[in-house]
């Protein structure tokens, strides 16, 4: 995990189907809004948060997505962590790769990810699942 954070109690929304994608963009975006990013950051920090629900509804069918405020060097921002208990990612060296996708995606969403967020991590054991943490930090 992602040392040096202080972390404000997560908020969870378990990802099941669309509907699940939908409300955990809207959580996402809410508490990034209150914590005072601009309207462009909030949505690209709803576009992070849609492609991590719909990896978890496309390849493991269930899993959650946590929020919490997170704070460093005087510093806010927000944290997401989407995990879930499917299949897991075989090869993350590929899956990190620009139009790689095993499934019939344009395979944009991780690295996508990593590139609208300041900080990303991801875990993952095939067969048990994966883990990843994200990180967006307020502009100064």
């Amino acid at each position: 995990m992602m040392a040096g954070l202080g972390l404000a109690p997560e908020q969870t929304q378990r990802i099941e189907r669309d509907g699940d994608v939908v409300a955990a963009r809207q959580i996402g975006r809410h508490l990034a809004a209150e914590i005072g990013f601009s309207r462009p950051e909030q949505a690209l920090i709803a576009t992070a948060i849609s492609e991590l629900a719909r990896n978890i509804v496309s390849y493991a069918e269930r899993g959650t997505i946590a929020f919490a405020t997170v704070e460093r060097d005087l510093r806010q921002g927000i944290r997401i962590v989407a995990e879930d208990r499917g299949p897991g990612i075989p090869d993350l060296h590929a899956a990190m790769t620009d139009g790689f996708s095993t499934g019939n995606s344009l395979g944009l969403g991780l690295p996508g990810t990593q590139r609208i967020m300041d900080e990303f991590d991801i875990r993952s054991i095939p067969g048990e699942g994966v883990t990843v943490t994200v990180v967006k930090w307020k502009s100064r």
